[in-house]
């Protein structure tokens, strides 16, 4: 997994890592969630990676618009 910038300071994730299909987000709980881009759409996967990868908003826009459409959780 990619560690997570967190540039606005304040996020609970810690990191991350994707591939075409899923991507897998770490918070400091240690639990870690899977994203399918089939379940959460295109459009919202996108924006994910891009959040991701950027280092800023992650954490708000899971829950904002992702909320509790995970795939699977796991503790890490």
């Amino acid at each position: 997994m990619k560690t997570y910038d967190n540039l606005g300071g304040d996020s609970s994730v810690v990191a991350y890592d994707y591939n075409s299909q899923v991507i897998k987000v770490q918070f400091d709980d240690g639990w870690i969630y899977e994203y399918e881009a089939s379940k959460i759409g295109a459009t919202d996967f996108q924006q994910m990676i891009s959040l991701a990868d950027s280092g800023r908003g992650l954490n708000s826009y899971i829950n904002r618009y992702i909320r509790k459409r995970f795939t699977n959780k796991y503790r890490a």
